[in-house]
């Protein structure tokens, strides 16, 4: 059986996750810092954005997942994921690559927040309903 909106979630969010990365390691190779932020901002704020990642990313693509194993519909589970996948790239992006970019972080963390509770309600029909 085939997953695409997971497969395609999850790609999408582990090619953000090694952006997040990489924009990490340069500061911390420029920096000279082996743990933690040392104090600096620039790198504090991209550690955020890749943690913040991991502690929502996981839980997403479990319910896409689910969902997707429970036949439901295409459209609703894909709108529900894009939602998701665009609030965590714009919530990396106001994070890593910006110094106070509060709007698109907002609007990152209420469209992720969306997302969620959308493929919540997604699963919960379906377990219902049956599919």
């Amino acid at each position: 059986m085939q997953l695409p909106i997971t497969t395609l979630s999850a790609c999408a969010l582990s090619l953000l996750l090694i952006i997040l990365s990489l924009r990490i390691i340069n500061v911390r190779r420029g920096e000279k810092v082996s743990l933690g932020s040392g104090d600096n901002q620039t790198l504090e704020r991209r550690i955020r954005a890749q943690g913040n990642l991991i502690e929502y990313g996981p839980m997403g693509l479990i319910l896409i997942g689910l969902a997707e194993l429970q036949n439901t519909n295409t459209f609703l589970l894909g709108t529900a994921a894009a939602a998701f996948v665009m609030g965590r790239l714009l919530h990396g992006y106001a994070l890593s690559f910006t110094d106070q970019a509060m709007r698109p972080r907002v609007t990152g963390m209420m469209l992720t927040l969306f997302g969620l509770l959308a493929m919540v309600g997604i699963n919960i029909w379906c377990l219902i309903t049956g599919g």
